[in-house]
């Protein structure tokens, strides 16, 4: 049944009360405008039905300030009026919903409620859809946006590949020869006992010790760098890997790595902010059939979200509070059942707001503005992980503990 305020003189009160009170509906009544926007605010009706024929009431007014009010708008206004006054109104669009003639009659005004409750329904209906469409239309540019950065970044490491393979390769070999000739040049100095004053000043010179002791370091460093830079572009190819050729076999606790290893730029501290630790608990996961690059994808965007989290925590606290708080992420998996394995992703940041916890059971909420961008890749997270993995993507957070994110996937899928 319907909640229905009726602002209007006492006798047409009295009738509207008395009609819709026998089909079962709540109904509050007013004979003041000014009560009537203080109950329309407690009540939050389905339905206003506010008389204009009334000299007391000023119908136009209220109507106005009812639809200027967020909370409000929704309501169906309906015009209580007669055909002569109906005819007086000013040719501008009408700010309420719907009218009804006096003398009332039963059946009209039923049909008036019946009206607005089937344009409530029609009114969120759309808003919902527009709100789909739009979150549809996000997810197409953010998972095309993504497709083409992970091609284009799949292009630049495949290129950087190529001669880094070269230096690194290289470096074995001139490891080699550096050792060969440092041992010849040893040899040198025992079996030069005299050498002459110009080979004696280029030794000085160059202060040859520390040249031999350093030049083998130097390469060793080469080698470390060239080594992290090789294992950095093949976790580049593996994140950003193509999803076209279908399921695939994955290893999870390699996606999480390869994950961490992009957004490891992010985990030193910053101004106001100490290091974020990172603690894994890996169980021994079996391969996952799945579509790798779009649950990598999922996997970057709850590892973000949990990194903002962390940094608006420290950027909360007072100064002396942000320099002892120890920001941590943990990350945790675990074989439930001969079908499914869980990931959680933990941090002990401020809890999550209630809008983007809505959002990841029902993406077509409505966030705030400045949550939007976090709320939408929850979302793409939510359909990666629901929809197309058959899994489930589950959120904890209470204030003081941080929050927590559970997802379940199946192992197989074929």
């Amino acid at each position: 049944m319907a909640k229905i305020l009726t602002i209007a003189d006492a006798a047409t009160l009295e009738v509207v009360q008395e009609l819709l009170g026998r089909e079962g509906h709540q109904v509050r009544v007013t004979p003041d405008a000014g009560g009537g926007l203080e109950l329309a605010r407690e009540l939050s009706p389905d339905a206003i039905i506010c008389d204009g024929t009334s000299p007391q009431i000023d119908w136009l007014e209220v109507c106005r300030l009812l639809k200027a009010d967020r909370e409000l708008a929704a309501a169906y206004f309906v015009l209580l009026t007669t055909p002569e006054q109906f005819e007086a109104l000013p040719e501008l669009d009408a700010p309420f919903d719907d009218f009804l003639l006096k003398p009332i009659l039963k059946q009209e005004l039923l049909g008036r409620v019946r009206a607005g409750g089937r344009w409530r329904e029609l009114k969120r209906e759309f808003e919902r859809t527009q709100q789909e469409l739009q979150l549809s239309r996000d997810r197409i540019v953010q998972n095309e946006t993504m497709s083409n950065l992970g091609e284009l970044v799949s292009g630049i490491a495949h290129e950087i590949n190529n001669p880094i393979t070269f230096i690194y390769s290289n470096l074995t070999h001139v490891q080699s020869y550096a050792t060969d000739l440092i041992e010849l040049l040893r040899l040198y100095q025992i079996q030069l006992v005299n050498p002459g004053a110009e080979i004696l000043q280029k030794q000085q010179d160059m202060d040859v010790e520390f040249v031999l002791d350093d030049l083998l370091k130097i390469v060793s460093s080469m080698r470390t760098g060239s080594d992290r830079i090789r294992q950095i572009i093949l976790s580049v190819q593996d994140f950003s890997r193509s999803d076209r050729s279908g399921w695939q076999l994955f290893d999870i606790s390699d996606g999480l790595e390869n994950t961490l290893l992009l957004l490891q730029h992010r985990l030193p501290a910053r101004e106001g902010r100490r290091d974020i630790k990172v603690m894994k608990e890996y169980g021994n996961l079996p391969q996952v059939e799945c579509y790798a690059g779009q649950l990598n994808q999922a996997f970057l965007n709850i590892i973000n979200h949990a990194i903002d989290a962390l940094e608006e925590s420290s950027q909360e606290l007072e100064e002396s509070e942000s320099v002892k708080f120890k920001p941590v992420i943990l990350i945790s998996t675990q074989v439930i059942d001969a079908q499914r394995i869980s990931i959680e992703i933990a941090d002990n940041g401020m809890a999550i707001s209630e809008d983007i916890t809505a959002q990841i059971s029902d993406p077509f909420l409505i966030a705030k503005p400045a949550e939007h961008s976090r709320a939408l890749g929850l979302a793409v997270s939510y359909q990666i992980i629901v929809e197309q993995h058959k899994g489930e993507l589950k959120c904890f957070s209470e204030p003081g503990k941080g929050t927590k994110f559970r997802i379940e996937i199946p192992l197989r899928h074929s």
